[in-house]
């Protein structure tokens, strides 16, 4: 039983559901694709400036902003620390309470406002001037008074936000998140960031666990099985057993890489042949094992085993000699798989 009178909804309810839903959600996602398309057309000389003076900095780049400018902000800061500029978040108003020792020489702080106008971001400014730091403004109003006290510019302006009410700020955030994201691509390509940097940012995730390069995961030297085309197929099993991963390389007379003998290939010989003893290496081997560079990628040597349903690939140096083995289980020990 109820205690009172019923609560009622703040607004009105409108009909929706099925059709009426989806029309909004296409209208919005236009409108944002629009605003970044915008942006993106007003990009000049000043986008070229600001990523100079972010790959000049000696120091780190700080990012500040207030409100759900703040909340893009931290998203640009983890994004250009993870490509190679070290960055952090600065909460405008915390700044302004004790946390304004985030900034030292030889920072750059960037400040992002849509209105230009937030009186805790621009408090931030004659502090950062005192140090000496370049400031690069993202706003949303290039005459604003973030905008005239910043070194450069940029325009993250929109025709108008995605909300009906033109209240919550929608497209203007999607656009100041793909500038932000710009800037970071850009001083990635500048400073010729590459995958093996990206890896080494995230060594306990999914994403460095699969940068990692063959050679850290291969077995090498004695733990590699070899076994000439000659051998006698007893010494080739012995070799297989005691390596335990159910194949051996074959090499030929100057070493190189001629063939595989697995586990399926000897099931398959005694089908045939019955007693194997008798038998050489090169008489069931198969030839043409699939191979890989030490320096190439996981996910390189995973794409290929799941291409060709293989669970081992052959490590072999340019001229064709072995120089280890990748297995599936090393590969899931990694967690790359």
């Amino acid at each position: 039983m109820s205690s009172g009178p019923e609560a009622k909804p703040a607004g009105r309810a409108t009909e929706g559901g099925g059709e009426a839903d989806l029309r909004v959600a296409r209208r919005v996602l236009e409108i944002e694709a629009r605003a970044v398309r915008e942006v993106g057309e007003r990009l000049g000389e000043s986008f070229s400036r600001a990523v100079d003076l972010l790959l000049a900095c000696r120091g780190k780049v700080v990012v500040s902003g207030l409100g759900k400018s703040g909340i893009v902000c931290r998203k640009i800061a983890a994004t250009l620390a993870s490509t190679g500029t070290p960055a952090l978040f600065l909460h405008a108003a915390e700044g302004l309470h004790g946390d304004m020792g985030m900034l030292a020489r030889e920072d750059v702080l960037l400040a992002v406002s849509n209105s230009g106008r937030n009186p805790e971001l621009l408090a931030l400014l004659p502090p950062a001037r005192r140090l000496g730091l370049p400031v690069v403004a993202i706003c949303g109003d290039p005459g604003s008074t973030l905008a005239r006290g910043a070194d450069v510019v940029l325009d993250a302006g929109v025709s108008e936000e995605a909300c009906p009410l033109g209240l919550a700020p929608t497209a203007s955030t999607t656009a100041t998140l793909a500038l932000g994201d710009a800037l970071a691509v850009a001083l990635l390509e500048r400073r010729g960031f590459r995958d093996e940097d990206f890896a080494s940012l995230h060594p306990g995730g999914v994403l460095g666990r699969r940068l990692m390069r063959v050679r850290e995961l291969m077995r090498a030297g004695e733990r590699l099985p070899v076994v000439r085309e000659d051998t006698p197929l007893p010494e080739a099993i012995r070799e297989m057993s005691a390596k335990g991963l159910g194949i051996t390389s074959v090499v030929d007379g100057a070493g190189l890489l001629v063939g595989a003998v697995t586990d399926g290939d000897l099931r398959r010989a005694i089908q045939s042949h019955g007693d194997l003893r008798s038998l050489a290496v090169r008489q069931l081997m198969s030839r043409g094992p699939k191979t890989i560079g030490a320096d190439a990628l996981a996910e390189q040597a995973l794409a290929l085993m799941e291409e060709h349903a293989i669970s081992a690939l052959f490590v072999v140096d340019p001229e064709g000699r072995p120089e280890g083995v990748l297995h599936l289980q090393e590969l899931l020990r990694a967690g790359v798989v």
